[in-house]
């Protein structure tokens, strides 16, 4: 077990809360030779996305991303490539359950104390579920200091039928009164850790279901949060292609346009906030400290810092909006706005740091 370089200067002085991230899976499912927490969506590991969900809430304050022994190289480049902070990274076990159970040691045994506090409370989800938000997390993290146990549901999409030994149908559950358990899940530490402690060789070899073992070990009934429908865990390679285009949707929300406070260029930054606003949430920005020219060495300039930001999955486009009659600006924006669509939309990495002319 390692922190990532400079993971405790970014630690509160308490630790409430901490997460917990499986990732050890082989993606057999998937059905490729990458496992699917390392599979790339936008140029980007599946698994760097979800501990971006996690560190972006101040009051997590660790996150242990539990992985196989062969991939811990792998997981410790991903932390530094992405900057990724507060992370712990903890060798997995040859289930679920016992990787859960490695990534809950860590807080408990002597020989880790020295620089990981015990939580009040602690998540546990999957690290292949990326578009987890904070709305979700405090309610079951809320919810499991209220009732030792909290998690995530989702209504039935199919009704669950049972067969009977011939292969025909034995019977099938009234799919109004059943859920479909997802994740993020939370739990009072103790709790949690207690019923680890105290489950059999078979639960951690075929048990999936946390808050069963909290119940069964603990006598801690689960309360059940309802939570939203980008829940879904990466599973099958479609999945991998429902996330990218849920990412480059993300992606393509909002946009800031800046210019001077040159009555002409304000002209264009309001013009092409009216073309985008319908699409996109656009931020316009005038500043007297801008200014604005366009040579080689801005062109390099621009060029070297796309290069630079690529490596954290930030691609820097230039557009040069050039008019010589008023009359034609309207058409010239409508132009540009199609352009900064086509970008934002696309994200091809092919034009970052051209200048592109509209």
């Amino acid at each position: 077990m390692e922190p990532s370089p400079g993971s405790r200067d970014a630690r509160p002085g308490v630790a409430p809360v901490a997460a917990v991230l499986p990732a050890g899976g082989s993606g057999e499912r998937l059905g490729g030779a990458t496992p699917k927490q390392f599979c790339a969506v936008q140029g980007r590991p599946l698994v760097s996305y979800t501990v971006r969900a996690m560190e972006r809430i101040s009051w997590i304050a660790d996150i242990i991303v539990v992985v196989s022994p062969e991939n811990i190289e792998i997981m410790k480049s991903i932390i530094e490539r992405y900057g990724h902070k507060r992370v712990t990274i903890v060798k997995g076990g040859i289930t679920r359950h016992r990787s859960i159970f490695n990534g809950l040691k860590v807080f408990a045994e002597n020989e880790f104390s020295n620089h990981l506090q015990k939580p009040e409370v602690v998540i546990i989800h999957d690290a292949v579920r990326p578009f987890v938000e904070e709305d979700i997390l405090s309610k079951v993290v809320m919810a499991a200091k209220e009732h030792g146990a909290a998690g995530a549901i989702r209504p039935l999409v199919s009704t669950v039928i049972a067969s009977a030994a011939d292969g025909c149908l034995d019977h099938s559950l009234e799919r109004a009164r059943y859920r479909a358990s997802e994740m993020p899940q939370a739990f009072l530490f103790d709790i949690i850790y207690e019923a680890y402690q105290q489950c059999t060789d078979y639960d951690l070899d075929y048990g999936t279901e946390c808050l069963h073992l909290a119940l069964k070990y603990c006598k801690t009934n689960a309360k059940l949060v309802e939570g939203t429908a980008d829940l879904w865990k990466v599973t099958y390679k479609r999945d991998l292609y429902a996330a990218e285009s849920i990412i480059k949707d993300n992606l393509s929300q909002q946009v800031c346009v800046i210019t001077d406070v040159n009555e002409a260029v304000a002209q264009v930054g309001f013009l092409l906030h009216e073309c985008l606003k319908s699409q996109i949430k656009v931020h316009l920005d005038i500043s007297e400290n801008i200014s604005f020219s366009i040579g080689m060495e801005e062109l390099t300039r621009i060029k070297k810092f796309a290069r630079e930001v690529k490596k954290k999955n930030i691609l820097v486009y230039g557009l040069l909006i050039q008019y010589k009659d008023n009359l034609l600006l309207q058409e010239t924006v409508n132009s540009a706005a199609a352009l900064i669509m086509a970008l934002i939309k696309d994200r091809n990495p092919e034009l970052i740091g051209q200048l592109l002319v509209a």
